[in-house]
């Protein structure tokens, strides 16, 4: 085991991001008595090359925490321990989904060297600007020595292949590895996108069997530990785009601190060839610098504005929207996929922003431009002040249907989540170049503004994807004699005699969720439950009015920074129930709609979201009208109370405001967490948040003293049809199942169209329904979307299952009605539906909604 270490923590500052550093004097590796300290000093001389090699690659670790002789572990995901700054890209694969850190910069190469990372391994390919996979840019050959054979046996090996290589038109590098053998490199340039890890993976095993062929005695290419002794295996594998190799300049978790070394050829001749430690290799580095940098050409190719490369910005849009369509699947997601053949349309052109609830909140800011829709992902939404610009991250573009998309994308697929439309409108364009986008927007929700686009490159000056988004100066009718005030100002903007901006409103604290494992520990004596509100999220702060006949000022926060107060007017009742000697206050809470029943309603609330026009407000709040849920208290008299417990905080809520609706400060619930889920499901609420009773409050993280947890709901449901695995596709497959088409009676015994459900299934069970379902001809039902529709395949409806759903989309009661408010919508669907099984006990007239 290594020797434990009694070094302080160590606070250190890399590249504007903070980390600590801890156990510094641990020992790595016991052999050479290499600490971790020396081990992080080693990766920040090394970063510039490492990074070259490295950087936007998904990468997989090798983690000894306790050093070399202690126990390693291979982690590929992320953990919810991950600073949120590290870059990270999911990838999914055939049963998971897993976020991979890229090691694009210093502060995330010292994180890895915190956390015991000593290998990091990664694959031939990177990503490229909008996040999608690019081609292989460079061809690797591991050559691995058998028993009875070493490092000389595989430099001659890699003097033969470098031959051929060469005969390619290829230029290979060497590596030692820093294990046993030797890695050939070699960058792949002037090829087009088309090029695949498969076509390398086949030229690479095919130059290793021609070695086979030609030195048998040497070569072999076969993977099979009976066939290698004495010779060396040319691994060609490493080329598949699901496999990764050390990469070059890591450290390796050998008995002692070697490192996977460019080599020049001529040391490859040296009979003394041996692998280089890591304090040779920063000798050398600062001698010769980086033998592998024309390694780089291969990347580079990809990015450099060659002709062949100018020629992909000329796509058209169908090309363009590849990305788009190769991360969805039409049968698990119902996003739009626009046309086989996108055009562009008439009229101004368009915009939207749309709200979306993704593993993180964040709003999509979409441009029609060209056919499609060009796309930035903004995780503190648009900027209404032209002194605070706000990051843009360019995503892939999206079709032009995806402007008009609301809805709910399933748990497990790409971007997840409850997607809104914020704002939407037509544009005036003033400059679109390389870099630089500037546009006058004009919506009748937010009226007109005037935003640029301008690309940065990140903190490193080459990441494509980074923007930022400034809301300019000079506004549409600055210039108007008659010039009106903005339709919608960042927040209500005081008086001239106001002496005092108001304090800046704190971000709340957020919940995790729990394995049940974790729930079963909870005890009432340490723990509180809590209704889980289905409603907005808001921090609420009550200042002291500017005169003495004036009421408090109450304003509100959401949980991304956004002004909601005045999109809910009637919650400045608050600034009655609260003592002026209390002022000002911060609290927190939930903003609900509640339905006839008294249960909060996420589908009423929809209809009070984003206005801020007092026309349009006062309108929607004749309609629907909201309540202020309190559950905490930040800050009592303008002191902050959130380092004390959770109990201290509650009493002073309870104290400082005396409600009557429309603001509530309900108690927790009563007795353990299963009576408090039991009162919660039979009141038919979202679920139960648990907080520990001495824990502090910790304003804008998410923390495991506060845990969520949700109901799961079930509902029977009538097969009306299916849709094959990877419907309308060239991989189309009508033997199996892709997703199902789901209906629900109504009360007088009409099927209504309830949804699809296209996860929870086996394999087996996606071959099995094909064959349990008898086909019909026509759709024995009306109100299936087109979307869903098309390449459905119909059944006679008298087969019942049972799925597991979050929620419905509204009341089912309404089923078969369709919403005056809402023009698009089509009556109640099931959200994030989960497959359960077949209802052999059930007909079809004995299901009914259980929402």
């Amino acid at each position: 085991m290594a020797r434990a270490s009694s070094s302080k923590p160590q606070t250190v500052t890399v590249e504007g991001r903070r980390l600590q550093l801890t156990n510094l004097e641990k020992v790595y590796f016991p052999a050479t008595g290499t600490t971790k300290g020396e081990v992080l000093a080693y990766l920040a001389q090394v970063a510039p090359a490492l990074l070259r090699h490295a950087a936007y690659r998904p990468a997989t670790r090798k983690r000894w925490p306790d050093g070399v002789s202690g126990q390693m572990f291979f982690q590929k995901n992320l953990d919810a321990s991950t600073p949120s700054w590290v870059p990270r890209h999911a990838i999914r694969h055939r049963t998971s989904t897993n976020d991979y850190v890229l090691v694009n910069d210093l502060a995330t190469l010292t994180w890895l060297g915190q956390t015991a990372t000593l290998e990091i391994h990664v694959p031939q390919w990177r990503f490229g600007r909008t996040g999608a996979p690019m081609p292989p840019d460079r061809l690797v050959l591991d050559l691995d020595p058998g028993p009875g054979a070493g490092l000389a046996e595989c430099a001659e090996v890699a003097r033969l292949a470098r031959d051929i290589l060469r005969g390619m038109d290829l230029d290979p590098l060497p590596v030692t590895s820093g294990s046993k053998g030797i890695h050939l490199y070699a960058a792949l340039t002037g090829h087009d996108e088309s090029l695949t890890t498969d076509a390398v993976s086949a030229v690479a095993h095919e130059l290793a069997r021609h070695l086979e062929f030609e030195h048998p005695d040497l070569v072999v290419s076969d993977m099979k530990k009976s066939l290698r002794a004495g010779k060396v295996l040319v691994d060609w594998s490493q080329n598949n785009g699901a496999k990764t190799t050390i990469a070059p300049y890591s450290l390796r978790g050998r008995d002692e601190p070697t490192v996977a070394a460019p080599r020049s050829w001529a040391e490859l001749d040296d009979p003394g060839l041996r692998q280089l430690s890591f304090t040779e290799v920063l000798e050398r580095l600062e001698r010769d610098g980086d033998l592998l940098e024309p390694l780089a050409a291969g990347h580079l190719a990809q990015l450099e504005p060659t002709p062949e490369r100018m020629a992909t910005f000329e796509r058209t849009p169908a090309e363009k929207l590849e990305t788009y369509r190769a991360k969805r699947d039409p049968d698990r997601t119902p996003e739009p996929f626009g046309p086989e053949v996108p055009g562009e349309r008439d009229g101004a052109p368009t915009f939207v922003i749309q709200e979306h609830h993704a593993r993180r909140l964040h709003w999509d800011f979409r441009l029609e431009h060209e056919g499609v829709l060009v796309s930035w992902a903004l995780p503190r939404g648009e900027p209404t002040d032209p002194k605070q610009n706000h990051l843009a991250v360019q995503t892939e573009d999206h079709p032009l249907e995806y402007g008009s998309f609301e809805g709910s994308i399933p748990a497990g697929e790409y971007g997840g989540g409850e997607v809104t439309i914020w704002d939407a409108g037509t544009y005036d364009l003033e400059k679109w170049r390389e870099g630089e986008v500037i546009v006058t927007l004009h919506s009748d929700r937010r009226g007109s503004r005037r935003l640029a686009l301008i690309r940065t490159g990140g903190r490193g000056g080459d990441d494509q994807n980074s923007w930022l988004i400034h809301r300019t100066k000079a506004q549409p009718g600055d210039d108007e004699d008659t010039a009106e005030p903005p339709t919608v100002p960042a927040r209500p903007v005081p008086p001239p005699q106001a002496t005092e901006a108001p304090a800046e409103a704190p971000r709340p604290m957020l919940a995790s969720t729990a394995p049940p494992a974790e729930l079963a520990r909870l005890d009432p004596a340490g723990w509180a439950f809590e209704v889980k509100w289905d409603g907005f999220r808001a921090v609420v702060q009550v200042d002291a009015p500017q005169e003495a006949d004036d009421a408090p000022r109450v304003r509100l926060t959401s949980r991304s920074g956004q002004d909601l107060t005045p999109t809910f007017p009637e919650l400045q009742a608050l600034g009655g129930m609260v003592s002026a000697d209390d002022l000002p206050l911060a609290l927190d809470g939930e903003i609900v709609a509640l339905d006839a029943d008294g249960r909060p309603s996420f589908h009423r609330l929809q209809q009070r979201a984003n206005l801020a026009k007092p026309r349009d407000v006062e309108k929607a709040r004749r309609r629907v009208g909201v309540d202020l849920v309190l559950f905490d208290a930040l800050s009592v008299g303008g002191r902050a109370v959130t380092d004390r417990p959770y109990e201290e905080r509650r009493a002073e809520l309870a104290r400082v405001v005396t409600p009557r609706r429309p603001v509530h400060v309900p108690d927790a619930l009563d007795g353990t967490l299963d009576e408090a889920l039991e009162t919660s499901r039979l009141m038919r609420l979202e679920g139960v948040v648990a907080k520990r009773r001495g824990a502090p409050y910790t304003p804008g993280r998410r923390s495991r003293d506060w845990l969520k947890i949700k109901h799961a709901r079930t509902q029977e449901v009538v097969v009306v049809g299916w849709r094959p695995l990877h419907a309308g596709t060239g991989r189309e497959d009508a033997t199996v199942a892709g997703s199902l088409l789901l209906a629900v009676p109504d009360d007088g015994g009409a099927l209504r169209y309830v949804g699809k459900v296209g996860t929870g299934f086996k394999e087996a069970e996606r071959r099995q329904v094909v064959r349990r379902l008898r086909p019909v001809d026509d759709a024995p039902l009306d109100g299936v979307p087109r979307a869903e529709a098309v390449h459905a395949r119909w059944a006679a409806p008298e087969q019942v299952a049972e799925v597991e759903y979050g929620d419905w989309t509204r009341d089912p009661g309404d089923l078969g009605e369709a919403d005056d408010d809402l023009p698009d919508d089509e009556g109640p669907r099931l959200r994030h539906s989960v497959w359960r099984g077949w209802r052999d006990d059930k007909r079809p007239a004995d299901v009914q909604v259980e929402g």
